[in-house]
């Protein structure tokens, strides 16, 4: 996207996040997320926590996914 000097927003970060929920990825669901929290005129929703939240359940994670709720 950076290549085509798109700048990414909410919504494409919630789509990615989402695809790491899917799959259990959780490592990379916490990247994007700080990424997304780095990104200016960015910031993450709700949604982008249940992804987040979601991916770390799956992936076995709960205590980090505990700690994302507290945020």
């Amino acid at each position: 996207m950076r290549k085509g000097n798109i700048s990414p927003n909410t919504y494409t970060y919630n789509a990615l996040l989402s695809a790491c929920a899917k799959n259990a990825r959780w490592k990379d669901a916490l990247s994007l997320l700080e990424m997304c929290h780095q990104e200016p005129g960015v910031k993450p929703d709700v949604i982008s926590y249940t992804h987040a939240i979601r991916a770390c359940a799956r992936g076995g994670n709960t205590k980090r996914a505990l700690a994302l709720l507290e945020e």
